[in-house]
């Protein structure tokens, strides 16, 4: 009879777990659906900066759904505000960009406020209980002298994930004033990543990364960073729908100037959400999609506790985050140098480089590695088996202005191996400011000397590949153009 009791009751349970993660998966996919009515539409891109947030805080101070406080000053004098939000006894403090180039969570925390305020649209209880079990604390862009700048780093030059302990940086103390003040139950640390960490060793970019940080070198488990994990796991559970085999996490090595290691010691519950890279999503915006789902089902689990039923372990079966992707990898080209043959594989980055006040940018990419690279993997792959590496030709007619060269047919230049294009030595572009193209041309600035001998390690990415005589590809700045199949709208080009 005993025995008969304990497999009954070891039945129901399996039963009752099963029953709470498929209503978990039901209600994250709702979310995920209905993002689109909830989508802040003032923020589009990821390069905005804190005079586009103003005016969405502002809006929400005479809303009686929220306190708004200012919690102080960043260097450069930018005033810095938290949203209150629900009266329940969990406190939970969430802040954004506390690197100023990281704002995919920014978007998606004002999207989760759009959310809030709705009401008659299928989430009424979902919103209650999150809302009469917590009190949300929201930061939004913690970091604004860097967002103005669009940099990693605050105005003084320091990395405030690196000052936890020292607290050089007056956002560093605003941080630890909250920590301090509100003692939260739990914490949301809300970074981005390169996009060119894999999901562990794979081809898959890693688009959502997880941290349950350490707060010591033996990597300690106590009831705070178990909780940690259990969030997780179950959030990992839910997005694996969406990006199967692309959720990673950090290490957990432990990092005594970290905010993430530090909060988690000083006894809150501390999530750390990294936004990675998705495949044709350069703005981010299906991450940001990814993010709205993600955090509110987290907030789901935690007010009504049911991240408890998660087996920590589980977090540890997700992989590491690898570093084996290059955004281009060209596979097998031949190469030709002082008579002789050999076959070689290129590594290809495109690096953002930013203008207009850092409100835009553009590409410049160089080839990062040359010879084997059969570890690594490429965001983009193009096998040129049976195709020879050449550097381009310069066109011989010289041209005064980027407009003319605009008007050249680009293909026809590129099946006859010419990929350099030379500007007249008056050309003025340094002084307009112009560093790119969006024709698909390298463009040569007067007295800039063309590139000498075979493409290879340290280069801008321009070269073409050949079958025989024929061009087949052009590999412009980065970006590949098959010119049998040609799109004019791949990329840019680059002027130097």
């Amino acid at each position: 009879m005993r025995s008969f009791i304990s497999k009954l009751l070891f039945s129901f349970l399996i039963l009752t777990t099963s029953l709470a993660m498929a209503q978990s998966a039901d209600q994250a996919r709702r979310l995920f659906d209905a993002h689109k009515n909830y989508k802040e539409t003032t923020l589009t891109q990821r390069r905005f900066k804190q005079k586009d947030i103003l005016p969405l805080i502002e809006k929400r101070k005479a809303d009686p759904l929220y306190e708004v406080q200012s919690v102080g000053t960043s260097f450069e004098g930018r005033n810095i505000q938290m949203l209150k939000i629900g009266t329940g006894k969990k406190k939970v403090l969430l802040w954004t960009q506390m690197h100023g180039d990281e704002p995919t969570a920014t978007m998606a925390s004002f999207d989760i406020f759009n959310f809030f305020e709705g009401k008659n649209d299928g989430f009424d209880d979902f919103r209650k209980k999150i809302l009469e079990n917590t009190t949300l604390y929201f930061v939004p862009m913690l970091n604004p002298d860097g967002a103005e700048k669009y940099q990693r780093r605050t105005m003084q030059g320091i990395d405030m994930n690196r000052d936890a302990a020292a607290r050089q940086t007056p956002e560093a103390v605003i941080l630890k004033g909250l920590v301090d003040k509100l003692a939260p139950d739990y914490g949301f640390n809300l970074h981005d990543q390169s996009p060119r960490y894999s999901a562990g060793r794979s081809p898959r970019v890693a688009t959502i990364s997880f941290l349950a940080t350490s707060y010591d070198y033996e990597l300690s488990i106590n009831k705070v960073r178990e909780r940690s994990m259990q969030l997780i796991v179950g959030m990992n559970k839910i997005l694996q729908d969406y990006i199967p085999g692309q959720v990673a996490r950090y290490s957990d090595d432990h990092e005594p100037r970290g905010f993430g290691d530090n909060v988690q010691k000083w006894g809150t519950t501390l999530v750390l959400i990294e936004s990675g890279g998705y495949v044709g999503d350069p703005e981010k915006q299906y991450i940001r999609q990814l993010n709205f789902m993600a955090i509110l089902s987290a907030l789901g689990s935690i007010s009504d506790n049911s991240l408890t039923k998660e087996n920590r372990e589980d977090y540890y079966k997700i992989p590491e985050n690898g570093r084996w992707l290059y955004d281009l990898v060209v596979r097998n080209a031949t190469v030709k140098q002082s008579g002789k043959t050999f076959t070689t594989d290129l590594g290809i980055n495109r690096n953002e480089v930013s203008y207009s006040n850092a409100t835009k940018f553009f590409y410049y990419s160089k080839i990062e590695d040359f010879g084997d690279l059969h570890p690594q993997y490429g965001s983009e792959e193009l096998d040129a088996a049976g195709l020879t590496v050449e550097k381009g030709k310069v066109y011989p007619t010289v041209y005064k202005n980027v407009s003319e060269v605009s008007k050249l047919n680009a293909l026809n230049l590129l099946k006859e191996g010419y990929t350099y294009v030379r500007l007249a030595p008056d050309s003025n572009t340094r002084t307009l400011g112009l560093y790119f193209t969006t024709s698909p041309l390298h463009i040569l600035r007067g007295g800039q000397p063309a590139p000498s001998g075979v493409p290879g390690l340290g280069n801008t990415a321009t070269f073409i590949l050949k079958k025989g005589s024929k061009v087949k590809y052009a590999v412009i700045n980065g970006f590949v153009y098959d010119l049998d199949n040609f799109k004019g709208n791949t990329g840019n080009g680059i002027i130097e």
